[in-house]
Formats: C-alpha cells, structure tokens, sequence
C-alpha cells in the first residue's frame, strides 16, 4: 500500500515537472547559482582555519607552495579572501533566487491557464457537482502551494543539499575517520523526515478543503447578498463562515504543531551528533593544527542548519503534491463529448425530436420519456406545464448542454450530434429565466463572445428591437454604461430585455425562450411580445412559458406533465378538449382577474 502511495507521489511530482520544462533555460542559471553559493559554505571554514593559524604567525605565507600566492601573507590573505567569497555567494544567490522565481511565477500562471482553460471545456454536470468556492480555490489557493512543491522545494534540496555535499566533502579531506560517525545518526534523520512527510500530506489535503469551504460560503453569501439581507440571514451566514474559518484555522494549527514538535527533534538529534563529535575531536586531537581543529568543527557547526532545512522541505512537497493532486484530478476531467464533424454556416432552423428520453447521470428517474414533435422555420412551439415536468431540460438538451442517450433532436434533418459543438451553439440562441450579465457595458454584454465587434448600430437595433434603447439611453452613458455585478444595477425585467436583445443581435435560426418573459411587468411583456412577433418572423422558436397569455398565438402547445406529452394542438383546440390545458388556463385567467377585483 505504502509503495503504490509513493509511486503515486512519484508520479504527480513527476508530472508536476512537466510544467517546468519551457522555463528549463532559467531553471538551469537557478541551479547553477546554487552550486555557487553552496560552494561558498566550506570555503568560511578554510579562510577560518587561516584566521587562527594567523593568530599565532600572521606573517605566514598563505599557500607556500604555490606560485604567484607564496608571496601572499595571512594578514593580507584572510580579509581579501572573505570579500571574495561574500561577493562569490552573493553572485550565486542572486541567480538562484531570481531565475527559479522567473521560473515559479510561470508555473503559477500556466497552471492557471490551464485550470481555467479546462474549466470553460467542462460539461454542465460538472459544475452542477462542484461548487464554485473549490473551484474557485484550486485556482488561487491550490496553485501557490504547488509552486512550492514544484520550486521552492527544488531551490532547498539544490542549495541545501549542494551545501550539505560540499561540506561533508570536506570534512572527509580534513579527517574521514571522525566524519564517518557523523554518517551513523543519518538513518534515524531519514525515519524521522518520511513519518513526518505522511503526517503532513494528509493534513494539507485537509486545509485545501476547508480553504474551499471559506471561499464557497464568503462567495455565496456575497452573490446572494440581497436574500440574505431580507430575510435576516446575516447571523447564520457569519456564523457559518465562523465555522468553516476556525475549521480552516485548526487544520492549519494542527500542521504547524506537526512542525514544531517534529523540528526540534530533528535539532536535538542532529546537536547530540555534534557534542559526540566534539568530545571526539578533544579525544582524537593528534598532530592537528589548532586552525585544523577549529575549521572542522565550524564546518561541522554548518552542517545542522541545511539538513534541517532537508527535512522541512518534506511539508513543503507534501502541500504542494496535496493541491497537485486536486488539480490535476480537475485537469483529468473529460471535456464535453464533441465527437460532431459536421459545420454548416447557415441552417434553416427545421427542428425534429424523436422519441426522446432523458435522465440525468446518477439518477434513475426519467425526467424526459418518449417526446416527439417537429417545428418548421417561422414556426412556433410553445412547451406548458407545471414546475418540474422536464420543460428546461429539453431546452437545455437542444444546444447539447447534456448527452442524451435515447432518440433524436435532428436539426435541419442532421442530428445534433453530429454537429460540432460550437457550429450547433452559433445556429441556437437561448434566453433563459436567470440572466446573466457581465461587470462591462451594455453594449459589451448585448455584442457578447462570437457577437463581439458586432456594430453599435447592429447593437442598438437589436436593443430597440427588444425594447431596451428606451432605458439604455436614459443610463447616464447609455451603451457604454457598466450594468455592475451580474446586472445589479437593472432592474430584473431590464436585464431580460438585454438578454433578449443578445439573442436577437445573434441572429440565430432557432430560438428558444425558456421563461424568458417572466420577469417583465406586463406592460414590457408587451412590447416585447410584439418584438418577438418580428425576430419569430422566418424562425424556428421554442418558448418555455409559465404565463399562457404569451402562448397563444403558438401554432402549436404541448402540454408536460412528468416528462411525458399529454396533450398537443393550438391554443382554441386545447381550450376545446376541456382537458389539462383548459384547466391551466382556467386557474391563471382565476389568478390575473381576482387582484383586479380586490
């Protein structure tokens, strides 16, 4: 179990790696300016033993035996020589450090990319199952802590441990028999680092979760901000962000605490090593210089420091292969099936259903069951029903927004399946009861994606045409007035008529309303009646209604009732079968004349 754990690991990091590889040109300056710096630490130990043997001859020649340095005194030799090596390492960390943040702040935003790249390719189930909190948090919290897994991480095993083999080089020149005592408290170092390593995988996978936690209620809250305030719900929601912040705060403890315990241990292990060690070098002096003596016990004195820091790096990876892990889980995610070759640039708009039935994945209810109908171009079908009978979910099937397994919505006698995605999306405009708007202008939210660059009178045609001009030129820069967070700044009808005005300006061949007049007075509903009369004109069009009063003019009415068809024909033959219909618009035309009697 352990080995298929740290495979798995292997793999992830491995993978990691991958990101790294266009910033291999920086990556490679980055290591090099740690084996300088590295090779730094040992030389202070040297220039060390000079300085004592100095003390008592300062006159003495630095290295007698060489040319160009005999000459050379201790004197002038020992401050010269920590100049040099101060601008040497500070050489080395300027590489090492600048270069490997060029190549983390890359990583950082190619890991970005690619998650938000793969979120606008993902099905709708997906984010039906996921909340955008933790979809929210992989791309901002999760990332960073992978960077440090992917880099930070390298940046210590490379300078650290350059440092470490540099030293421990040295220290088996200077005196290889006390040297191999130190190597015997290695394996107890290694116990130490891998059950600490396990410890703190689990609990950064804990904390990513709660981090998701707060990101999902503080968003939630925010969007939702106007329910909240009406009915009071201000102390639940601080109380449940209360929750899920302590949450994320003791999970975050509880690794610290892992850490404290876990450092000085490590420190006390490595500090009995070293007073052993200096008991044996008082034991074991022989004809060493006191310089000697005291230069190996300084580099011995330095090696604690990046060992520790060794074994620290485990927590590091250990975060960064936690968030990896979830990241990489979202980026495995299959994209929406488009397995469509066909592209037309133009359809007539003949829409066909056959014997279509549907049930979301992971359930076994049948929200759709044996459906058929045809709407011909300038054509339009009305679908009526109560709440839950499968209504928007055949308007949602129509743009391929979820596979359906049994019959046929054929378009143009092509069944949409074969279609490529984008080139069935280009032929269908939808309008739906929760609009949503953009942070930008009018006019960028009405010339919005494919429709972008459209003209501004393209633009302000398709507003008049949904009864929209009259406001927007009362904005105070009309077109070019920001409409705020998803629209707060409109009213709820004016962002329909904006929604409507986008689907119009896209000029699309089938069009589907799905309550797209619901939240209009009706005086709005009016005009905009009047302005659908015109853009149906030559359409195929679908309209999902809750009022029957904007259906009557349908040349046909299929009435839903738990997935199924139960009745079909025009507004007068409905009402003359006395049936399901009759019945409907019996209790709404109730509804509309008993307010006007109070």
């Amino acid at each position: 179990m352990a080995n298929s754990n740290q495979q798995s690991d292997l793999q992830v990091y491995l993978r990691l790696l991958r990101y790294v590889r266009p910033y291999v040109g920086f990556f490679v300056l980055s290591i090099i300016g740690f084996l300088i710096f590295a090779s730094s630490q040992p030389m202070l130990g040297y220039v060390l033993k000079y300085f004592v043997d100095g003390l008592a001859d300062p006159h003495a020649a630095l290295l007698p035996h060489v040319p160009y340095l005999k000459d050379m005194n201790l004197i002038q030799a020992v401050p010269l020589l920590i100049v040099l090596i101060a601008i040497w390492q500070g050489v080395g960390s300027f590489l090492g450090n600048f270069f490997l943040a060029k190549v983390s702040l890359g990583l950082v935003h190619d890991l970005r990319v690619a998650l938000f790249n793969q979120l606008m390719q993902l099905p709708n189930r997906y984010f039906d199952n996921n909340n955008s909190g933790h979809l929210i948090s992989r791309i901002t919290f999760n990332v960073t802590m992978v960077t440090g897994a992917a880099t930070d991480a390298i940046k210590v095993v490379f300078r650290e441990g350059m440092t470490v083999i540099f030293l421990f080089a040295s220290l088996l020149w200077m005196n290889w028999k006390l040297t191999l005592v130190m190597v015997a408290i290695l394996p107890l170092i290694a116990l130490m680092v891998s059950s600490a390593s396990r410890k703190f995988r689990k609990q950064s996978k804990k904390i990513q979760v709660a981090m998701g936690d707060v990101m999902h209620i503080s968003s939630e809250a925010i969007q939702g901000y106007r329910v909240v305030r009406s009915f009071g719900g201000e102390p639940y929601e601080q109380q449940r962000f209360l929750d899920a912040s302590i949450g994320n705060t003791d999970k975050q403890l509880k690794m610290i605490k892992t850490g404290a315990v876990y450092t000085p241990m490590l420190q006390l292990v490595i500090y009995t090593a070293m007073a052993l060690l200096m008991f044996l070098v008082l034991f074991l002096r022989g004809d060493a210089s006191a310089g000697d003596l005291v230069a190996y016990i300084t580099l011995a004195g330095l090696l604690p420091k990046p060992i520790r820091q060794l074994s620290e790096v485990s927590s590091t990876v250990q975060k960064g292969l936690a968030g990896a892990e979830s990241i990489f889980e979202q980026l495995d995610e299959k994209p929406e099936v488009d397995n469509g070759t066909t592209e037309l640039e133009r359809v007539s708009g003949r829409l066909e259903i056959r014997n279509l039935s549907f049930q979301y994945p992971g359930t076994d209810k049948a929200v759709l069951q044996d459906i058929s109908f045809e709407a011909a171009p300038g054509q339009m079908v009305a679908l009526v029903g109560r709440s839950g009978s499968g209504k928007s979910t055949l308007a949602n099937l129509i743009p391929r927004f979820y596979h359906h397994e049994q019959g046929q919505i054929l378009l143009d006698g092509v069944d949409i399946e074969d279609y490529r995605l984008r080139n069935l999306r280009r032929h269908i405009a939808l309008v739906t009861q929760q609009v949503t708007l953009f942070n930008d202008s009018v006019a960028n939210n009405i010339a919005y994606g494919d429709l972008a660059g459209a003209p501004r009178e393209d633009v302000e045609r398709a507003a008049e045409a949904a009864y929209a001009k009259e406001f927007v030129d009362k904005l105070p820069h009309g077109f070019d007035t920001a409409v705020g967070e998803n629209g707060v700044l409109l009213s709820g009808g004016q962002r329909q008529r904006l929604a409507i005005a986008r689907a119009l300006l896209k000029n699309a061949p089938v069009l589907v309303l799905d309550e797209a007049t619901s939240a209009l007075d009706t005086e709005s509903e009016r005009h905009i009646q009047a302005a659908l009369d015109r853009v149906m004109d030559g359409r195929t069009t679908l309209v999902i209604a809750h009022r029957l009063s904007t259906i009557e003019k349908a040349d046909l009415i299929l009435v839903m009732d738990q997935g199924r068809i139960v009745e079909r024909g025009t507004h007068a033959e409905l009402l003359a079968m006395n049936g399901y219909y009759a019945r409907l618009h019996a209790n709404q035309f109730a509804e509309e004349i008993q307010p006007e009697a109070s």
